[in-house]
Order: structure tokens, then C-alpha cells, then sequence
């Protein structure tokens, strides 16, 4: 097993709504970050879930 490896999970809820902003109402991710996830390598990935949507839900609050 590789140990640099890291399983990232999507940020699925599976309510599956594109906004008015363009943002998926569950995850908070865009139509291209959805289909561009099996793509992203695990950091690409844990700093959308780290910085991206948090601040995406701030902006929304």
C-alpha cells in the first residue's frame, strides 16, 4: 500500500440542486468541480473541502 495515499470523499449529500449561483445547493461545488473530482489529485481535493466551500458557505450565510 502506497503511504503517501490518501482517500479524499466527496462532499456529496446527495441533494443534488444547482443554485442561481451556480453552486450545487448540497456541496456547495460548481458543475466543473463536480465532474472534474476523480480527476483532482488528494490536495486539489482537501483544499476544496478545506478552504473553497467553507468560504462558499460563509459568503451564503
Amino acid at each position: 500500500m502506497n503511504p503517501s495515499f490518501r482517500a479524499v470523499p466527496s462532499p456529496c449529500v446527495g441533494i443534488c440542486h444547482l443554485a442561481d449561483d451556480g453552486l450545487c445547493d448540497g456541496c456547495l461545488r460548481t458543475v466543473s468541480e463536480i465532474t472534474r473530482w476523480t480527476q483532482m489529485n488528494d490536495d486539489q481535493r482537501l483544499h476544496l473541502i478545506e478552504v473553497v466551500l467553507p468560504r462558499r458557505e460563509a459568503q451564503r450565510a
